[in-house]
């Protein structure tokens, strides 16, 4: 604890004091608050009992919330919590990362997401490209959404570093018939592109609870069809000699060379199919079983170039002349994915010898994924040579359960929690890249990774207060990891030397009342993450070299370790509540993946432990029911953050300057009125200020390439036709904001969509 509090700077401090006083000045009347210890400090909880562990801020979202919210995908439900950012980059967005306070956009296994309890986080990588498996359920099934921010509990794991996502699906209530059908349009217009997107959305279900009966089902399917913006921009490259004269590259001086082309805009099919089976033992047992299959198919085989000859045909390669100078066009591939996904997964909970017990066991595997991509634009416009990537079944599985029962003052659980994640995947080289023929072997990277943990907590109540206390226990392994080359035309396998790690991970967290109607929480705690298995041994494909890239992983990564502390002050004002947050966190090792543009504007990246970063910030947090008139609802919040590299002996460079991605300012807030019984009006916003696009704090800028700030607001108006039927018109970044998160976020687009269930 000393060492906690030592390093928190006198700066830190003093504006964490400054702004714990701020809610005091909310609203002059008061209102009686409850200091009963089962209260949780929970924002926006409403009726909803909390499916995780509130300790460290914590949020609940529920129709209320939802209804107000132009929800295309369903990671689009939680957009305006506190300190929070989801990195989705167009509708139907598979890379769709979750940012909490620190724990920036490439860091996705610093969240661990559960659906009904089942593990989705894909913690096979920990970068862009690993998100959690958000599709596994349709926005139309979601009940509640669950947000703790920071590892204050020990039921939780390592990778609960940055914060635990809990999503609740509807359980079955008598008979039903769900559908709903959703169309998004968004012009796009940029450097060469001025056109409009669109896509489109099917969603239906149905559900069944046995009148008197143990039995219950629910199920549920949606189809999706988007075609989302390139994704990337081309930008030309210096070289010497003479080339083809052309016309149409643009020059942006945010950037170093002028832009020539763009990857094809992203065409992306999806069809999820979802089931849920329930059974209630008249013992108070109860069993469930989901099960999940996700097809997706991502087409990019309409790549754009803006050059043009003097004949006026398009130029998408080679050596070109542009405003006096001989530039090199090159990097515009074609290419075409498919995948097919599953989740299988049981629980059960019941009481168990005076004890409430709970078992979940889930096995996610992608069956199938199948990426062909193209040398260049030329041969793959002529369906010439190209890549094939095959994955063989990677995917998880995961187990956890636990006992609890209250014993007089003390409400004691222990459990535990398992998993085991892999990945295979091989590289060939084709003739024709499209239908894969002509194959010949290039490259392939494989490891498995495994965790056992253990954990016990005791929540004993101390008249209006209540001390939460817990320890876990992790031990970690990796194995069977290697690389395979081909070397004088056979296939040569290095493996990778076992690992094996434990760790011992303390918490602790006090809530009680305080004079004034304050309610007080103060947690600390420690966690480890252990590297995922693509961190330690899945290289990336050069896009260039066609090699695996030896920087893009690293099987001798130390796990993170960091330290913990929340504060958090809670007050009601009349119809307003407020919430005061303040975090502090140290983390030493963390592991950073660097990224940035090579020469041909191709995103490249590396992994590498960084000795020790640090944040720390203050939330502010308003909830207002029927404020100023009947009707008028107000969740709005702001939080300041610092978050910068205090000692990297292998690049000292980076010390003192602000952590890549993460922004000093952010604001989200959801604005709602009543209309009448059947009109409702919403108004929402996302802001943040522009963070370091790297670890040098040299990279910053507003363009391609960098990342930017963003300030976008959005509005709804709902009409319910009839009491089971609704039409929703909505506009997501009204005012057409241009940010960038390296590659373009999405600008003005409209969402009409209609529900009913009956």
């Amino acid at each position: 604890m000393n060492r906690l509090f030592a390093q928190a700077s006198p700066r830190a401090l003093a504006a964490a004091a400054a702004l714990l006083a701020l809610p005091a000045a909310a609203h002059a009347a008061e209102a009686e608050v409850s200091t009963d210890v089962s209260e949780l400090i929970v924002v926006g909880q409403g009726d909803r009992p909390i499916t995780v562990q509130p300790r460290g801020l914590s949020v609940s979202l529920g129709q209320t919330e939802f209804e107000a919210i132009n929800a295309i995908n369903v990671e689009d439900l939680m957009k305006y919590a506190p300190n929070f950012f989801v990195r989705k980059r167009f509708a139907g967005d598979d890379n769709a990362v979750v940012a909490l306070r620190g724990a920036n956009t490439v860091q996705s296994a610093r969240t661990l997401v559960l659906v009904d309890g089942f593990v989705v986080s894909n913690f096979l990588g920990n970068r862009y490209d690993y998100p959690p498996k958000w599709n596994v359920v349709g926005p139309a099934e979601v009940r509640q959404f669950d947000i703790v921010y920071g590892p204050y509990s020990a039921r939780y794991g390592g990778n609960s570093m940055g914060g635990v996502i809990s999503v609740t699906t509807r359980a079955p209530e008598g008979r039903e018939v769900y559908a709903s059908a959703q169309t998004m349009i968004m012009p796009f217009k940029e450097y060469g592109f001025d056109e409009t997107f669109k896509g489109y959305s099917a969603e239906g279900g149905l559900a069944y609870k046995q009148d008197g009966g143990p039995w219950s089902v629910r199920a549920g399917f949606r189809h999706f069809d988007n075609v989302g913006q390139s994704m990337t921009y081309n930008l030309l490259s210096p070289t010497t000699g003479t080339g083809v004269a052309v016309t149409g590259a643009y020059d942006d001086k945010r950037l170093a060379t002028p832009v020539f082309g763009a990857a094809s805009p992203v065409h992306v099919l999806q069809d999820q199919l979802r089931v849920r089976v329930g059974y209630a033992a008249d013992n108070g047992w109860t069993f469930e079983g989901m099960g999940f299959a996700w097809l997706t198919n991502q087409d990019l085989t309409d790549t754009r170039s803006f050059l043009k000859d003097a004949a006026g045909k398009p130029i998408y390669q080679g050596k070109v002349t542009y405003g006096g100078k001989t530039w090199n066009a090159t990097g515009l591939t074609l290419s075409e994915t498919k995948r097919t996904e599953y989740l299988a997964g049981v629980r059960a909970a019941g009481p168990l010898a005076g004890w409430d017990a709970s078992l979940n066991v889930s096995r996610y595997w992608i069956a199938k994924q199948d990426a062909r991509s193209s040398k260049d634009y030329l041969t793959g416009a002529a369906n010439g040579a190209g890549t094939q990537t095959l994955s063989r079944t990677p995917g998880w599985l995961t187990a956890d359960g636990g006992l609890e029962r209250r014993l007089g003052d003390h409400k004691l659980a222990f459990g535990f929690n398992a998993n085991r994640y892999e990945t295979d995947q091989d590289v060939y080289n084709t003739t024709v890249w499209k239908g894969a023929a002509g194959k010949t072997y290039s490259a392939s990277t494989y490891g498995k990774t495994s965790l056992w943990g253990l954990w016990i907590e005791d929540v004993v109540s101390l008249g209006d207060w209540r001390l939460t206390g817990g320890v876990r226990y992790d031990k970690w392994r990796a194995f069977d990891g290697g690389i395979g080359k081909l070397l004088a035309n056979a296939r040569v396998d290095s493996a990778y030397p076992e690992r094996e790690d434990s760790s011992v991970s303390p918490k602790l967290s006090l809530q009680g009342p305080l004079p004034g109607d304050w309610d007080l929480q103060v947690s600390v705690g420690s966690a480890v993450r252990f590297p995922t298995v693509g961190e330690l041994f899945q290289g990336k494909l050069d896009d260039v070299t066609r090699q695996i890239d030896p920087q893009s992983f690293d099987p001798n990564l130390k796990p993170e370790k960091s330290r913990d502390i929340s504060v958090i002050l809670r007050r009601s004002f009349g119809p307003v509540r407020t919430t005061t947050s303040v975090f502090w966190q140290d983390i030493d090792d963390a592991v950073f993946s660097f990224q940035g543009l090579n020469q041909y504007g191709n995103v490249v990246s590396s992994y590498k432990n960084i000795d020790e970063v640090r944040q720390y910030g203050v939330e502010l947090i308003l909830e207002a029911t029927d404020i100023l008139i009947d009707g008028l609802d107000v969740d709005a919040n702001v939080s300041w953050m610092n978050a910068e590299t205090i000692k990297n002996a292998a690049a000292t460079a980076a010390e003192g300057k602000m952590f890549p991605r993460i922004p000093e300012w952010r604001s989200n807030g959801n604005i709602r009125y009543r209309i009448n019984d059947a009109w409702k009006a919403s108004l929402g916003w996302r802001y943040a200020t522009r963070p370091n696009s790297d670890l040098f704090g040299l990279s910053r800028g507003d363009a391609y390439g960098f990342q930017s700030e963003y300030f976008t607001v959005d509005g709804r108006v709902t009409w319910a036709i009839t009491p089971k039927a609704q039409l929703g018109l909505g506009i997501d970044n009204l005012f057409n904001d241009q940010a960038y998160v390296a590659h373009p976020l999405p600008q003005r687009t409209l969402v009409v969509d209609i529900k009913s269930r009956w």
